[in-house]
C-alpha cells in the first residue's frame, strides 16, 4: 500500500509539472492505452522458422543463432508458447509474423512462391485469439542473401526474386488485414551492407530505391495493409556500409507516403531516438517503433 501510495504521489506531482506545459497526462495516457503491443514471432524461437530444411539462421546481421534448445519446432508449438505469455501482457496485443514462419507442411516453398493459404492457420488462430497480425518480409537465411545485398544488388535476377517475395509478402498481409478487419503493418528490413570500406554506395542506393517504387506499385486500402521501411545506422557485420540507413528510408517515407521504422537498438548510443521523434512527426502521422 505504501509503495502504491508513492507511485501516486509521483504522479500527481509529474501531472501537475506536466500540466503547466499544456500536457493532458490523462488524455496521453488513454491514449497509451489503445495502442497496440505486436510481439514479434521471433521471440519465441530464436528466429527459426518453419521453411523446409530451416531452423539454424544465417546471414542477415542478426545476432542470435536460430538454435537454442527448447525452441518451437512447428507452428502449434509456437502458438501454444505464445498463448502463454499472451496471458501475462496487458492492452490490445497484436502478432508480427515473419514470411519465413508459413505453414508449408515439409514442402519446399521458395520465397518467391508464398501465398495467403500458407498463412490461414495463423489467420484463424489470430482471431480465436482475439488479437490482429502484421507482416515481415525475410530477406535473410536464404542462399540469394549469401552475398550481402538482396533488393540493393547489382545482381538481376536475385534483385528481382526479392522484388517478387515483397509483392508477394504485401498481398499476404493486405489478406490477413482483410480477413481480420484491421490494418496489418508490413514492414520492410534488409541486410544489405558491407562491414568493410564501400566506395559505390551511391548505386546500390539507386538500385534499392528502384526495387522499392516497383514493389510499391500496387496500392493497397490501408484499412487492410499499410506499408514501412525500416532504417538502421548499423548492423551486425555491416558496420561500415548500410544501404538502407536513417536518411535513405526518412526521404524515401516521406516521399512515398510509408510509414518509417526506427529500431531503437541501431543508433550510436550517443543518439536519442526520442529525440528524433518531434521531428520526423512534424512531416508524418505514423510511426512505427521497435522497442
Amino acid at each position: 500500500m505504501a509503495e502504491t501510495s508513492l507511485i501516486e504521489s509521483n504522479y500527481q506531482q509529474a501531472r501537475e509539472r506536466y500540466g503547466e506545459m499544456g500536457v493532458d497526462t490523462e488524455k496521453a495516457l488513454s491514449t497509451l492505452e489503445k495502442l497496440s503491443l505486436s510481439l514479434p514471432c521471433w521471440q519465441g524461437d530464436d528466429v527459426g522458422g518453419f521453411e523446409a530444411g530451416g531452423g539454424a539462421l544465417s546471414g542477415g546481421g542478426i545476432q542470435a543463432t536460430g538454435n537454442y534448445p527448447g525452441r518451437a519446432r512447428t507452428p502449434n508449438e509456437l502458438r501454444m508458447d505464445l498463448e502463454k505469455v499472451f496471458e501475462m501482457i496487458p492492452g490490445p496485443l497484436r502478432l508480427n509474423l515473419h514470411a519465413s514462419y508459413g505453414e508449408f507442411e515439409d514442402r519446399d516453398v521458395d520465397r518467391d512462391e508464398i501465398e495467403p493459404a500458407h498463412f490461414q492457420g495463423w489467420i484463424d488462430w489470430a482471431r480465436n485469439q482475439h488479437i490482429n497480425l502484421d507482416f515481415n518480409s525475410t530477406y535473410f537465411s536464404h542462399p540469394k542473401a549469401d552475398a550481402g545485398y538482396t533488393l540493393s544488388s547489382k545482381d538481376d535476377g536475385i534483385r528481382a526474386f526479392w522484388v517478387e517475395h515483397a509483392r508477394r509478402c504485401r498481398e499476404i498481409g493486405a489478406h490477413m488485414g482483410r480477413e481480420l478487419e484491421n490494418p496489418c503493418i508490413h514492414n520492410i528490413w534488409i541486410p544489405d551492407g558491407a562491414k568493410d570500406i564501400t566506395v559505390d554506395r551511391w548505386k546500390h542506393r539507386e538500385l534499392l530505391k528502384n526495387a522499392l517504387d516497383e514493389i510499391f506499385k500496387k496500392s493497397y486500402d490501408p484499412k487492410h495493409m499499410k506499408d514501412a521501411v525500416e532504417c538502421k545506422l548499423f548492423g551486425i557485420g555491416s558496420e561500415s556500409f548500410v544501404v538502407g540507413s536513417h536518411e535513405f528510408y526518412l526521404g524515401y517515407a516521406l516521399t512515398r507516403g510509408k510509414m518509417l521504422c526506427i529500431d531503437l537498438g541501431h543508433f550510436h548510443p550517443t543518439e536519442s531516438v526520442a529525440d528524433k521523434l518531434s521531428s520526423i512527426l512534424l512531416y508524418t502521422d505514423e510511426l512505427l517503433l521497435h522497442v
